[in-house]
């Protein structure tokens, strides 16, 4: 229970910055332009910053951080299928691979203490 609890304040709090990042950051911009996705930079900031508030608010509800897990996973395999398609190092590839597998986690965890 304390690690879904650790993980999900984790994940939260980084979907929250990257959301924001998503509005604001040059670099962000420039990298959702490199990965063909410039159009849907508002759109994915957004679900990020639902997720990382999804995660947060879960750890009083726990369908909404059932749904917000397997939302983050979802997301985060996507990204890693783009950065395949557009042949990124592996090293560039680590931070997807890495929310994918933390909000497995966390999912796993509140399959199994919840439902």
């Amino acid at each position: 229970m304390i690690l879904s609890i650790v993980l999900s304040v984790f994940s939260g709090i980084s979907f929250l910055f990257y959301g924001v990042a998503s509005f604001r950051s040059r670099r962000m911009k420039s990298e959702f332009e490199r990965w063909g996705y410039l159009k849907h930079r508002f759109t994915i900031g957004t679900f990020q910053i639902l997720g990382g508030l999804g995660l947060l608010l879960g750890l009083f509800l726990p369908v909404l951080l059932l749904i917000s897990s397997l939302s983050l996973m979802l997301m985060m395999l996507v990204a890693i299928l783009v950065r395949v398609g557009i042949k990124d190092e592996l090293i560039k590839m680590l931070p997807a691979t890495f929310y994918a597998i933390i909000n497995g986690v966390i999912l796993y965890i509140t399959i199994l203490n919840n439902f």
